[in-house]
């Protein structure tokens, strides 16, 4: 477990990428070990897991959300969770700022690009995302900051497919920085890859990604 990890961080810093370790269904004493080791950014997908484990952990961890998350949620995440990876639509930004103003923060988010092709992926199209940029609504948010862009390959074999997707989403992202937030540094972030297509992520562009079992090992459910 050790020696992977440190080959992957070796692998990622040497690219400039950050590692979300994903540590969904594992216990508090094996996130300690990598907390241990160094480690600061975990990623859950569940908010009722991810608040249990910031009770119980030290208090510097940076938390991200990397699951679906339900509007009625965000509460109980908006006074200390990092960055919110997959937010899809406008109303869930809107109740992210609402939390946010509430906890007296600035939370960061990141707008999830569906580029999968399979129906069970969430979010936006390239249309949606371009619409809630433009909205007022959004335009008048000031307790959220939209950092960057997330998506989630095809669960596929077909390698040339998920990196055309990874493809899809850095060209994307691109136009929507020089387009939107070409006067602001704090949009900068990819998220895209885990453990099965990280390193086709690195290779097209990903700032950030979020493995789990190559690391951790299988969950157990």
């Amino acid at each position: 477990m050790e020696k992977v990890y440190r080959r992957i961080i070796k692998q990622l810093a040497d690219k400039e990428v950050n590692l979300v370790l994903v540590s969904k269904r594992k216990p508090v004493e094996l996130i300690k070990k990598f907390y241990d080791w160094g480690h600061r950014d975990f990623g859950e997908n569940r908010v009722q897991e991810l608040v249990e484990k910031y009770e119980n952990l030290p208090k510097d961890i940076k938390w991200h959300l990397i699951g679906h998350l339900q509007k009625n949620k965000v509460k109980y995440i908006a006074p200390f969770v990092h960055l919110i990876h997959a937010v899809d639509n406008l109303e869930l930004l809107i109740e992210i700022d609402k939390r946010a103003k509430a906890n007296n923060r600035v939370i960061d988010v990141l707008l999830q690009l569906k580029i999968a092709q399979e129906e069970s992926k969430f979010g936006l199209s390239k249309e949606g995302i371009i619409s809630l940029l433009e909205s007022d609504a959004c335009n008048k948010l000031s307790n959220i900051r939209i950092v960057g862009l997330m998506g989630m390959a095809t669960n596929t074999p077909d390698r040339e497919q998920i990196k055309n997707e990874f493809n899809t989403l850095h060209e994307f992202f691109l136009f929507i920085q020089k387009t939107y937030f070409n006067k602001n540094n704090s949009f900068k972030e990819i998220s895209m890859g885990m453990s099965g297509d990280y390193e086709i992520a690195i290779e097209e562009g990903a700032t950030m990604v979020r493995i789990g079992s190559l690391i951790l090992g299988a969950r157990t459910y």
